[in-house]
């Protein structure tokens, strides 16, 4: 069975090609967020086996949901992602418990491989 997927940017058109990366490849986007706070609530109704989430967005910002989302269960695995190549950022998303970080423009090879890993 297909591994489910939460997509979570404020961008619709980032989620959109990372839709296309991850159908194309075997993956099920079972939901979609466009802020931190929206992602919490769809985590807990949808219990994806990974999300992928931007960390810039309005609301709630996707560090904050990390913690949120890994305080609520501890086992979520959860891909960060920035435009951004903020090293400190990177670092606190890692140490909120974030398994990896993919910086846009995405890389298909580089998504899945963070994927991949993060599910291993």
């Amino acid at each position: 069975m297909a591994h489910t997927v939460m997509l979570v940017d404020d961008a619709a058109f980032m989620r959109m090609m990372l839709k296309d990366i991850l159908s194309n490849n075997g993956y099920q986007v079972i939901s979609e967020a466009e802020n931190g706070a929206v992602a919490v609530a769809k985590y807990l109704e949808t219990k994806p086996d990974i999300t992928i989430m931007d960390i810039t967005m309005p609301e709630m910002d996707g560090l904050q949901a990390v913690k949120e989302i890994r305080a609520l269960d501890p086992q979520a695995r959860i891909i960060m992602c920035s435009a951004m190549g903020q090293q400190a950022m990177v670092i606190e998303a890692i140490q909120s418990g974030a398994k990896d970080f993919v910086v846009k423009p995405f890389q298909p090879e580089r998504v899945l491989e963070a994927l991949a890993k993060a599910l291993r």
